[in-house]
């Protein structure tokens, strides 16, 4: 039997974030209970056909609730979808039960109740420990409500928590930035996120952005703050395996690695996607309570991919370019039958710039993006599309 780890999305926010791309429905500060009760309820629903439409000889090491805000669903129901993935799938007595959260909708009685879900690893939604740029970034959430959360859920009995931080915000400045990242690392989380700020079309930012209202941050800027943040982790006995992802020995987000070493996720909700034995599926986003209404059919998904042969080498090269280890050729060569060499006979040509400028290593059978090519990683990446 193979791991297989299930994605859950929960797309319900109390307002939307202006600089958010992913789906998402702003449901206010009260009164949606009962539909988000309802989408849960699809949820199971979809879960059981999937299961149903194909038996999957896997077994669950891992489940992540993200959104949305996930913590906006009462602790039963996350529990009672916990208990039905486990009625369906085998489930290792160590899964790693992930669930994104938002300081601004916790308190220290519905995280015990979380925890006693099931729920065995958190993903505090923190990105500034600034009120100004939180205010920036329209954050329902203060530092404080942060500092809060985060020893509630202590007390609660979380000993894995994640808290996700961004840079490279209009008005951030680097020592902003460097406080953020001093001050979260001495609280010691035991795994910690670091993204740039994106400026994705369609988003209010995006408006802003065109209209001349919004100047984003330097590239030298952005850059310094990143390579500043990855300092000031080491020091702290952090590790980064990943472009964006550092961890305490050990804390390394299972769940993710999937989608960075290429393993089998099943996704479930709206705008949710899967690979699972080389096919990509996606639900629909908006349109997803008609899809559920409509039995999951499969010619209601955004996408249904089978892979042929090159694109699982080029999905394989540019996810596994994203951790600090890199690849492992031997693992290529016995996953696909050829050398990274003979699939892209041009890639050692073209990986010579980099490497010159040691921003790219190819040696004892391991290639890999070092720290400082990770500045021009989608460069390095593109050799392989």
């Amino acid at each position: 039997m193979t791991p297989l780890g299930i994605y859950v999305h929960v797309p319900f926010c109390v307002r939307r974030c202006p600089y958010c791309g992913f789906y998402s429905d702003a449901v206010g500060t009260g009164g949606y209970e009962d539909r988000i009760k309802e989408y849960l309820r699809h949820l199971g629903e979809e879960l059981r056909f999937r299961k149903e439409q194909r038996d999957f000889p896997y077994f669950v090491d891992s489940v992540y609730f993200g959104g949305g805000t996930p913590s906006l669903a009462d602790p039963g129901l996350i529990g009672d979808l916990i208990d039905e993935i486990a009625a369906l799938y085998p489930v290792t007595e160590d899964c790693e039960i992930s669930m994104e959260a938002n300081p601004g909708t916790l308190d220290r009685k519905r995280l015990e109740a979380y925890r006693e879900a099931g729920v065995s690893r958190l993903s505090l939604g923190l990105q500034s420990l600034d009120d100004g740029v939180l205010r920036t970034l329209g954050r329902i959430h203060t530092a404080d409500d942060f500092v809060h959360s985060f020893d509630d859920a202590r007390s609660a009995g979380f000993d894995n928590i994640s808290a996700d931080l961004m840079f490279g915000v209009p008005g951030q400045t680097e020592k902003i930035w460097e406080d953020t990242v001093e001050r979260l690392a001495s609280m010691l989380p035991e795994h910690i996120s670091f993204y740039s700020l994106q400026i994705e079309e369609g988003t209010p930012f995006y408006t802003e952005y065109k209209m001349g209202d919004m100047e984003p941050v330097p590239d030298e800027e952005d850059r310094a703050m990143y390579h500043r943040c990855l300092e000031i982790l080491r020091s702290r006995g952090y590790g980064q395996y990943e472009i964006s992802n550092a961890a305490l020995p050990g804390k390394e987000c299972r769940h993710n690695l999937k989608y960075w070493t290429f393993g089998d996720y099943l996704g479930i909700g709206a705008s949710a996607s899967s690979f699972v034995d080389g096919v990509r599926k996606t639900d629909p986003g908006a349109g997803y309570d008609d899809f559920a209404r409509k039995g999951f059919p499969d010619s209601l998904l955004a996408e249904d991919h089978r892979n042929s042969f090159f694109d699982s080498c080029v999905d394989y090269m540019i996810t596994g370019l994203r951790l600090t280890e890199g690849i492992d050729e031997r693992d290529f060569a016995k996953r696909f039958g050829k050398s990274i060499d003979e699939v892209f006979p041009r890639a050692e040509e073209e990986l010579s710039e980099f490497k010159k400028s040691g921003r790219v290593v190819r040696e004892r059978g391991r290639l890999r993006i070092t720290v400082s090519g990770m500045d021009v990683a989608n460069r390095i990446m593109q050799i392989f599309v």
